[in-house]
């Protein structure tokens, strides 16, 4: 019998194992909140109150610091664990929705959603630091996303089926269950997670946000950062407007967005057998580049009024999201230690989704006055001048698995550092115990035991991610952090 080759982390059984589980979770996070958008337009009848929903969804971002913060400070694995249990407590509450005087559940189960989605967001980042080498962690991101979106293909006709059928509640039973799915994965692996970052003396401020000042400080993450979320700043309006593409521009019910989901989880798939070689070849800021021009095709193909050229679009917005998460994703976890695994990842959600929630709150208050061709114009312009200067003008990418010179944790009054490629090898004598990658001597990256991640050893670098998507789905269809795949 010929067993298949695995390659990359697809060679650890328990990366496989924690695929599948993943997967399953993910079926019903994508059934569930698509329907949430559906179902309080289906009570109300508004546009704005499904739009709403995603609001509640992303309001939590603007406490992601908090959440970077506790996830560097406890044990990831057991938070993981009990954030899957309490969310998927939190979502059988829906079952008690019946009426539009119950619409403020569904906003409930969103915000909680959305609260869950950074801790798990945040503590999933750590260990996916721990498990994964370096060079394997785009195409863990790729795999899962690609997967995750692919689910979509099926998982929003399902959840519109169920919905249609039997209602909203059943497809919260279906998601409440699938939760389990994501435990058991988590219960399966064994790993010896790095340990988690000591309080330390001075201010609580400058401790939760030190994973701002790591992104500022490696030239790439800063750039990529900003660009992305001016880019989130005005595609929010996306969340509000997608209602009234197909309810004016198509003549659509609101359960054709189940067949626009899956046609972004196609393109999800497709993209995400690019990612690695694309990536390789053009570096981390130009391919989020191209991901942000997957959006301009999409919001383009929105202004058509035609049912065909909305699918493409999809679809070719599908895989610009999958770029987008999977790329930035893997860049901030690569160029960042594993104790601020956490707090930058928390930072990067809170940077990017924060803009993101409040032009989700300016749509819903602008669809009712402001013609939704208008608003994709002005989507349209923003997401294209992001995209061209991220292609034209792109950030230097570090040197692969460069180390922090003066850590945050050990240097809260010092910015850190990471050498670029055009930076002197010289500095890294700053760090003591670090040789290599540009170093003098030429020879790979190697701190002393017990400096950093590898003083571990290097066996631990195999283990494997607890990620899901490092999306994710995004909590809706455009939220690149909030997924609970990408906790799990």
């Amino acid at each position: 019998m010929i067993r298949p080759r695995w390659r990359g982390p697809f060679a650890d059984a328990r990366f496989r194992r924690l695929l599948i589980g993943q997967s399953l979770s993910g079926f019903g996070d994508t059934a569930l909140y698509l329907t949430l958008g559906i179902w309080a337009k289906a009570l109300t009848h508004s546009n704005a109150a499904a739009g709403a929903v995603f609001l509640a969804l992303g309001i939590p971002a603007l406490f992601a610091p908090l959440a970077g913060h506790l996830a560097d400070r406890v044990r990831r694995r057991p938070l993981l664990l009990w954030a899957n249990a309490v969310t998927a407590v939190m979502v059988l509450s829906l079952l008690a929705v019946r009426s539009p005087a119950q619409l403020w559940i569904l906003y409930l189960v969103a915000f909680s959603y959305g609260v869950a989605f950074t801790v798990l967001s945040s503590a999933g980042a750590g260990l996916r630091k721990d498990l994964l080498p370096a060079d394997d962690l785009a195409a863990a991101s790729a795999a899962f996303q690609s997967i995750g979106y692919g689910l979509r293909i099926v998982a929003p006709l399902a959840g519109a089926a169920l919905f249609v059928l039997f209602g909203g509640q059943a497809v919260a039973v279906l998601d409440a269950a699938t939760f389990a799915a994501a435990i058991a994965a988590l219960l399966s692996i064994k790993l010896a997670e790095s340990p988690p970052d000591p309080a330390h003396a001075g201010s609580f401020r400058r401790e939760v946000t030190a994973g701002f000042r790591h992104l500022r400080a490696v030239p790439l993450l800063a750039q990529t950062t900003f660009v992305t979320a001016a880019a989130f700043s005005i595609i929010g309006l996306d969340e509000t407007i997608i209602f009234a593409v197909i309810g004016q521009g198509l003549h659509r019910p609101p359960s054709f967005l189940g067949v626009l989901s899956s046609a972004q989880g196609a393109g999800a798939i497709a993209a995400g057998i690019l990612t690695a070689p694309l990536l390789r070849r053009i570096g981390s800021a130009r391919m989020i580049g191209l991901a942000l021009g997957g959006f301009v095709v999409e919001s383009a193909a929105y202004l058509s009024g035609s049912a065909a050229l909305v699918l493409a679009g999809s679809f070719v917005g599908g895989a610009g999201l999958l770029w987008l998460v999977a790329v930035s994703g893997a860049a901030t976890q690569r160029y960042t230690p594993p104790r601020l695994q956490g707090r930058a990842n928390a930072a990067w959600t809170m940077a990017v989704i924060t803009p993101q929630t409040i032009s989700i709150a300016a749509s819903a208050a602008l669809i009712s006055y402001v013609s939704y061709r208008t608003l994709l114009m002005i989507v349209l312009a923003t997401i294209g001048a992001c995209g061209t200067y991220l292609l034209a003008r792109p950030a230097p990418e570090p040197v692969a698995d460069a180390p922090l010179l003066n850590p945050v944790s050990q240097h809260p009054d010092r910015p850190p550092a990471i050498r670029t490629a055009d930076a002197p090898a010289s500095r890294f004598a700053e760090l003591p115990g670090w040789s290599g990658a540009g170093a003098p001597g030429g020879a790979s990256p190697r701190p002393e035991p017990g400096t950093g991640s590898a003083g571990r050893g290097a066996a631990q670098r195999r283990r494997l991610d607890l990620h899901g998507s490092d999306a994710a789905p995004a909590g809706d269809r455009r939220q690149p952090q909030q997924a609970r795949s990408q906790g799990a």
